[in-house]
């Protein structure tokens, strides 16, 4: 199948047979980059989130910009001649990636083991709730109750209210990336190692944000310490937090280093801090850290969110405006990046959707074609890829295999 591509991963060809957000992100952050990916969607149904929220005239307002670039076959694989067609493709095929419940595709006959018979040099990629093996691998698992596990949650929110689940699928797509990542990484041995093979890729959606913890780890680990939740970088860095400028808005701001401090007092004509024994340094600001912010947040209550961030850019001091949807559609560090940019959709006319990155300076990522439509390339993949006739690919839709 001839197919016109851009990016480093062109010419790499991936099936899709995952369903939701975690493993189909990362699919689309490899087609995002010039891989052809194939989503295998079922029949008349298609992936979940086709009917997930939020909508507009009933349209999923999501897929646009998580299904982009993937071309959709629909075959019902487990049904015995939707599993011949799916061998096939596997042949034709650098990647797999899948999140069916642990031991879904063994029962259908269709495990590694079976794949890698078919093509020896295949890179499997599983996602599951909490990994293919441990007494819990059986265990339905979705992005909200898989960040709960990781200890995330624990650790958000303020100590004298409940803990806060993240307000969007935050797991799934740090999962994604994770996805997107191994996949590259078992491709990159299976090209450069002695031998010409493949291998699988597989994680639990919780080891994904538990493995940016190892703050807690170690702290538990050394100090037996069970880190109460806190609404900031409690524990890290003085001052460090969120705070109303005169003008009624919010500002993030934080000095993680001695040297970024020494540009805040700067700024704030408080060098006498920096002599100061309670102030000098990060560990003893943390230790005084009260006081430290009500020094920061009465200073900053003087002037206009412009007004602050305008004098702290100016010393070098982090901070930002926390941001609305519509303050990021307006912002011109968005618009030079191309961090939104839009898409076609047959019935909306078009979407706007997040942009490209990372950038490559020589084989940049492209959108290079909408997301698809249920089945769209059922024709174009069963007929000039596989090499199905017209009256062979008719008999099939007939019987629901596709």
């Amino acid at each position: 199948m001839t197919v016109k591509s851009f990016g480093p991963l062109t010419g790499i060809k991936i099936l899709d047979i995952s369903t939701m957000i975690a493993a189909p992100f990362g699919a689309t952050l490899l087609a995002d980059f010039g891989a052809e990916v194939i989503k295998v969607e079922l029949p008349n149904k298609g992936d979940t989130l086709r009917t997930v929220g939020p909508w507009k005239d009933g349209e999923a307002l999501r897929w646009p910009g998580l299904a982009r670039n993937k071309k959709s076959l629909t075959l019902d694989i487990r049904t015995d001649e939707g599993k011949k067609i799916f061998k096939k493709l596997i042949t034709q095929s650098d990647i797999l990636i899948e999140n069916f419940r642990p031991g879904t595709l063994e029962k259908w006959g269709l495990g590694y083991e079976e794949l890698k018979k078919e093509n020896p040099e295949l890179v499997m990629v599983r996602v599951s709730g909490y990994g293919q093996t441990g007494p819990y691998r059986e265990k339905a698992g979705f992005g909200t109750p898989g960040t709960a596990f990781s200890g995330h949650t624990g650790i958000q929110g303020y100590p004298d209210r409940p803990p806060v689940s993240p307000s969007y699928s935050l797991l799934d797509y740090i999962t994604g990336v994770y996805v997107a990542f191994g996949a590259l990484a078992a491709l990159y041995h299976r090209d450069t190692g002695e031998e010409k093979e493949g291998q699988v890729v597989e994680m639990g959606l919780y080891e994904s944000i538990f493995r940016m913890l190892e703050f807690l780890v170690a702290e538990f680990d050394q100090n037996n310490k069970v880190r109460e939740r806190s609404p900031g970088l409690s524990g890290h860095s003085s001052p460090a937090g969120t705070y109303e400028t005169k003008d009624g808005k919010y500002a993030v701001l934080v000095c993680s280093t001695d040297s970024t401090f020494d540009r805040l007092a700067e700024a704030m004509e408080r060098e006498d801090m920096l002599e100061d024994d309670r102030y000098y340094t990060n560990s003893e600001r943390l230790k005084h850290d009260n006081d430290v912010q009500e020094i920061v947040s009465t200073w900053i209550r003087q002037f206009t969110m412009k007004e602050l961030t305008d004098k702290l850019d100016e010393f070098g001091v982090p901070v930002s405006p926390i941001y609305t949807i519509e303050d990021i559609f307006n912002d011109p560090q968005y618009k030079a990046r191309e961090n939104i940019v839009e898409v076609e959709h047959p019935r909306l006319g078009k979407v706007k959707v997040p942009g490209i990155v990372p950038k490559f300076s020589k084989t940049p990522g492209a959108i290079r074609h909408r997301a698809p439509e249920l089945g769209e390339h059922n024709e174009e993949i069963l007929g000039e890829a596989l090499g199905l006739s017209a009256e062979e690919i008719s008999v099939l839709k007939e019987q629901g295999i596709i």
